[in-house]
């Protein structure tokens, strides 16, 4: 039988005793996130379809983060990559093997299993030429191999962008039996009636959903990661959309208290939300490019001559912009010129790119080139009720119209515009852009390469540059791909399919007590460690 021996106290051992009774304290404190509640976020539009592979519009993407999971997943900084559903991922010496383990007991918001089956299925109809835009991201993949656990990727070449691609909104991983079970002969008739209800293994699961009106998603039970408390995410029971075009409503709804959260706050209204001391007025850094996409083709969907398609009447729009002046007049100072079809931020980007400073004159002499002398008549779509687009267009309307460049602007509902612009039933419109990876591959075969997008519906095609474009797809060198994308983007400056204006971050305004939530620089939304502290 031991001896108990008693030990006396003395100052060192009580200061001892006392700091770490207060890092315990400090611990339990760290971890006593507040579970549970409901969080309200104004959205300045809705989704229009929560199918990961068939769409190509922000206003789903932010959201399906939300909804569905990969393989692996972008860090909060959007410049590299995570373990997702898999805990693992090993490239072949020779890179043209990518084997990738799932982690043990992951489950879909149903309850069922993620199978590595399903995986199988997912990226192959991801990967398939005839499915949606973004196809082109995982077209290094030769076949996909599922066996147990274990996920392997045989590639037709080395693809340097294949890890962040499996990061990506349309690399999401699908419940196979559930889509198939769907009414409709087709993919795409089983994706928009799955797409109704859709279930994924991503934080949370659609629970309710008026279209045009209001989201309701509740926290998915089988969610795979854990909190700082040791349970699993997401910490809110609830998260509602509710939909508000009107950037000034969403702002006072945010005021009274109506809602906890608003995204898209105009510019010139940022000093004034970071005055009030109820809210958080938040710039989270961005990829963001805001430009005005141009139709190219020699006349629009009406049958009408298109001036557009004179490429020095694209460039003659490019001088007759004051970048300069547009960020003081419609960023308040919150952006930086674009000088590149891609951000500063986006890898590879070519620092010698010059872009096009302001010059009148170059710009009428431009027109009158082209056979303009007395100037042109162009419209461009803009979205109803955005503070934003009505101040840029309206600045652009007495840019332009010195150099004899006359702008009608046409408002539209978001849905309205989304779809006119995917019929390439538009003649210009404003436009914004953010990456979806840490990688130029994917706004580059948006924006310039024809494909499934005609190249972001401008029409331009440049064979040169879409060879460089392939070639940089396979090419592992840092230094040669460098090169590649410098010949890319000079390509596509000179022939200005777009009207380059400027790069700005992600205004979001929240109420004080809320807690966890980020943007990161690809634009997702990230809710899953979102809480509403008391």
């Amino acid at each position: 039988m031991k001896r108990l021996t008693m030990l006396k106290a003395t100052p060192k051992s009580v200061a001892r005793v006392t700091l770490a009774l207060a890092a315990a304290l400090c611990l339990n404190q760290s971890l006593a996130v507040t579970r549970g509640g409901q969080m309200v976020y104004g959205r300045y539009a809705d989704s229009l379809f929560l199918d990961p592979v068939l769409n190509d519009a922000n206003l789903d993407i932010w959201i399906l983060t939300n909804l569905y999971d990969t393989l692996l997943q972008p860090t909060d900084d959007g410049k590299s990559v995570r373990p997702g559903l898999a805990s693992a991922y090993v490239l072949s010496p020779d890179k043209k093997t990518l084997t990738l383990t799932l982690r043990p007991g992951i489950k879909f918001a149903d309850g069922s299993p993620i199978l590595a089956s399903d995986v199988k299925w997912s990226l192959d109809r991801a990967r398939d030429p005839n499915n949606g835009a973004w196809n082109g991201l995982l077209d290094s993949i030769a076949s996909v191999a599922a066996s147990g656990n274990t996920i392997t990727l045989n590639l037709k070449h080395p693809d340097p962008s294949l890890t962040a691609a499996l990061a990506t909104f349309n690399a999401a991983i699908m419940p196979q039996k559930l889509f198939n079970a769907a009414p409709g002969k087709t993919d795409a008739d089983k994706a928009k009636a799955f797409a109704e209800k859709p279930i994924g293994s991503g934080p949370f699961v659609l629970s309710e959903w008026k279209r045009g009106s209001y989201m309701v998603l509740k926290r998915n039970p089988y969610y795979w990661k854990k909190g700082e408390d040791g349970k699993a995410l997401p910490y809110l029971d609830t998260l509602r959309f509710e939909i508000i075009p009107d950037d000034s409503t969403r702002i006072l709804k945010l005021q009274a208290g109506e809602i906890q959260g608003a995204e898209f706050i105009p510019l010139s209204r940022v000093a004034e939300l970071k005055a009030n001391s109820k809210l958080n007025m938040l710039l989270f850094p961005s990829t963001k490019v805001n430009d005005i996409i141009m139709n190219n083709r020699p006349k629009l969907k009406d049958g009408t001559p298109n001036p557009l398609s004179d490429v020095r009447v694209r460039q003659a729009i490019n001088y007759a912009t004051d970048k300069t002046a547009l960020i003081q007049l419609v960023t308040f100072g919150n952006g930086k010129p674009m000088n590149s079809f891609m951000s500063s931020a986006t890898p590879l980007f070519d620092k010698g790119q010059k872009g096009y400073p302001y010059d009148l004159n170059k710009a009428k002499a431009l027109l009158s080139a082209a056979g303009y002398k007395n100037g042109i008549d162009v419209t461009s779509m803009a979205t109803s009720g955005s503070a934003d687009d009505q101040a840029l267009l309206t600045a652009l309307q007495q840019m332009w119209g010195a150099a004899g460049i006359r702008l009608k602007i046409e408002q539209l509902d978001t849905a309205t515009k989304t779809a006119r612009y995917r019929a390439n039933d538009f003649q210009m419109r404003t436009g914004a852009w953010t990456d979806d990876i840490a990688d130029p591959s994917e706004i580059t075969g948006y924006y310039a390469v024809f494909g499934a997008t005609e190249a972001a519906h401008t029409g331009f095609k440049n064979d040169t540059l879409e060879k460089l474009f392939d070639q940089s797809q396979q090419e592992v060198s840092a230094v040669k791909r460098i090169g590649l994308y410098r010949q890319i983007q000079t390509l596509y400056a000179n022939a200005a399919p777009t009207v380059f204006l400027f790069e700005t971050p992600y205004p979001v305004a929240l109420a004080k007590n809320v807690k966890g939530f980020v943007q990161i620089p690809l634009g997702y939304n990230i809710f899953e460690r979102t809480s509403l502290e008391k």
